[in-house]
């Protein structure tokens, strides 16, 4: 393939995940790395995940410029995550080193597999009190649709973001298919602070994780052009997605987010049997 039209290919795919990513709030990562395996069979798993690491992280900024313009992003709640999420994101550098391509295709199948079982539930029926006590942080916010009050207990989000961090950089996902869910599900939140304040908190992981593995020379020449190609196609592919997803109803959002990741795993499961 010529080297113009691939990298013109890339930016296309780059918007469509950006896109899609961000309607779902996930970052696109769990798109991403599935494509990336198919075009680039010979690269090694800690290259894959460098790429769409990157390529997570200029999504993911782009998608948090346009949710905070809505007054979606919990702030505080974001960076205590993000922070949290660090020591993961170290590790999981490093482990990926050792994780050998078919092993790690076959993770990211059943990963899928789980995260879409528990999209299927949906987001829990009613609406809880705020918790209250030691260890409680609740959160007022006031957005266009109204004033939301949650809480949630710190050391759930403490741990959930942790091993979100690890996943995330071993896997190259960006966390939000973990992050996301969980917040929803376990925690609370409402979900359009869930899915934005999830592209803010992802937006440090994945550009920590980044700089780690730019450092560590894994995002390093044809991959970081490659990466820079998908990046230039998210910027603008996350201000659609964020503008869509406030048209969209909650249910559309769900049926598009489990479609997507019932094709790919089974699709990656597939290749991780076979092995090639």
């Amino acid at each position: 393939m010529n080297d113009g039209l691939e990298l013109l290919g890339l930016a296309g795919l780059g918007f469509a995940v950006g896109t899609y990513g961000t309607i779902v709030g996930l970052g696109g990562g769990f798109i991403l790395v599935p494509v990336l395996l198919f075009l680039y069979p010979d690269y090694d798993p800690e290259h894959l995940t460098a790429i769409s690491l990157f390529v997570v992280w200029t999504n993911t900024t782009s998608g948090s410029i346009a949710y905070a313009r809505q007054g979606r992003i919990d702030y505080l709640t974001g960076l205590l995550f993000a922070a949290s999420s660090a020591p993961g994101v170290l590790a999981g550098v490093f482990l990926v080193d050792f994780v050998p391509q078919r092993a790690f295709t076959i993770a990211f199948a059943l990963l899928l597999l789980a995260l879409a079982a528990v999209a299927v539930r949906g987001p829990p029926r009613g609406i809880r009190q705020p918790l209250s006590g030691r260890g409680v942080i609740v959160r007022q916010m006031v957005t266009a649709e109204g004033t939301y009050r949650y809480g949630y207990r710190l050391w759930q989000g403490v741990i959930l973001s942790l091993g979100v961090g690890l996943i995330s950089s071993v896997l190259g996902i960006g966390g939000g298919a973990v992050h996301v869910p969980v917040m929803i599900s376990t925690l609370h939140f409402p979900v359009m602070l869930a899915t934005a304040t999830s592209q803010f908190i992802l937006a440090f992981m994945s550009g920590g994780a980044s700089v780690a593995h730019l450092a560590k020379g894994t995002l390093s020449g044809d991959q970081i052009v490659k990466a820079a190609a998908l990046g230039v196609g998210t910027v603008p592919g996350a201000q659609l997605g964020a503008r869509l997803a406030g048209r969209m109803k909650a249910r559309t959002v769900i049926k598009l987010l489990v479609a997507g990741l019932l094709v790919l795993s089974f699709r990656l499961f597939l290749k991780g049997i076979a092995g090639s």
